[in-house]
């Protein structure tokens, strides 16, 4: 099964060493990050520093000219990958024999609510999400699809993969976050996703729903977990709390604008792009899920997209929904954390590797290169010697 490995340009920039030592590794593809929202990153072997702190959701080269004059637009990286970033490491990359396929993270982006509050997703109790625009709303959608085509359409790169390309929920994973102190399971999570700015509100009464009568009824919905009482789960839980029409409706509308800006994006990469450039999507195959990789119809986005990047860390029963609907011709990979501090095991990539292959995996996806001690990658590197 081909391999790639996650990678961010600052792993690559500053570091003779790096790109070698990624091909080493035996990888053919490395997925180097174009666009990516806040964090703060080991790197474990660069000669200049060991802590990147990426401050806000960036792009990681330059813009073009599509975004002169627009309200919402991408934001230039600081200090943590000045330039065009991604081009010099992708260069480096490409130099020591890699395929360079982008990595585009659309829909997680803090600054942009931050500066811009109205784009955010607004839960029932009228809280915003700033890391959580909301995908429904015209402007943010036309900027998603223009940052979709820009950022994974760069020079030389030969495919691109998709992250957040729809929902996002109140998980966000963000420094010192404490919204874990009450078990959201399911329903929960879904609950506490649904949108409540004016462009849903408007969606919601398009399919025949009251808003102010449905955050009422997701307060209610929600009022008993917050006493603590356990989370039933799965799609029945929200079915229960809501009604089984009135939750069908809220999902109809999410699942249709998370469908059709999904084709919007694929296309308009595609329109940008050369022929035989491959869009993989980052997807869950339960349509209600939210966070980085969105909830899909698997017969739908394999219908769009070239395929789809599936996590798989901790089992790959998540391949499964999607190999009952793949063409042939469609890329399931399977995207195995192998950082053991991140709660990867790379130990055993190779049986982690071959299980994912038995439910339909074609290719394999490391998360992530440049985060991983020396010991983590001498077990990758082991582990795809033996392929």
């Amino acid at each position: 099964m081909k391999a790639s490995a996650f990678v961010y340009p600052w792993d690559v920039n500053g570091d003779p060493d790096a790109a070698r030592r990624i091909a080493a590794l035996g990888v053919e593809q490395v997925t180097l990050a174009s666009a990516y929202h806040s964090t703060r990153a080991l790197t474990p072997r660069h000669p200049r520093h060991r802590i990147v702190t990426a401050e806000h959701a960036a792009v990681l080269y330059p813009t073009d000219e599509r975004w002169a004059g627009r309200e919402l637009r991408p934001y230039a990286a600081g200090a943590w990958a000045p330039g065009d970033a991604y081009g010099e490491a992708a260069d480096a990359l490409a130099d020591a024999g890699l395929d360079v396929h982008t990595w585009v993270v659309l829909a997680h982006n803090s600054r942009l609510g931050a500066e811009h509050p109205d784009t955010s997703v607004v839960n029932a109790y009228g809280d915003r999400y700033p890391w959580a625009p909301c995908i429904a709303q015209p402007a943010t959608r036309a900027y998603l699809v223009d940052l979709a085509a820009e950022a994974a359409v760069r020079p030389g790169a030969r495919g691109t993969e998709l992250e957040s390309l729809g929902w996002y929920g109140l998980t966000h994973l963000h420094a010192h976050d404490k919204t874990g102190a009450i078990g959201l399971g399911d329903a929960g999570q879904y609950l506490m996703a649904l949108c409540f700015c004016p462009s849903c509100r408007a969606g919601y009464g398009g399919q025949g729903l009251d808003p102010d009568e449905l955050a009422v009824a997701v307060r209610a919905a929600l009022e008993p977990l917050w006493r603590g009482e356990p989370d039933d789960g799965g799609w029945t839980a929200v079915e229960k709390a809501l009604g089984d029409e009135t939750a069908a409706r809220t999902r109809a509308w999410r699942e249709e604008t998370a469908r059709t800006l999904q084709e919007a994006a694929v296309a308009a990469v595609r329109a940008a792009a050369p022929a035989g450039f491959q869009v993989l999507l980052h997807a869950d195959p339960v349509s209600y899920h939210v966070g980085a990789n969105p909830g899909v119809d698997p017969a739908h986005i394999l219908s769009v997209a070239d395929g789809v990047v599936v996590p798989c860390t901790g089992g790959a029963g998540l391949l499964t929904p999607f190999a009952q609907q793949r063409r042939a011709d469609a890329v399931l990979a399977a995207n195995l954390v192998v950082v053991s501090g991140m709660g990867g095991s790379p130990a055993s990539l190779a049986a982690d590797a071959e299980r994912a292959a038995g439910l339909g995996a074609t290719e394999v996806r490391l998360y992530h290169a440049g985060l991983a001690s020396d010991d983590d990658l001498v077990a990758v590197r082991e582990a795809l010697a033996r392929r």
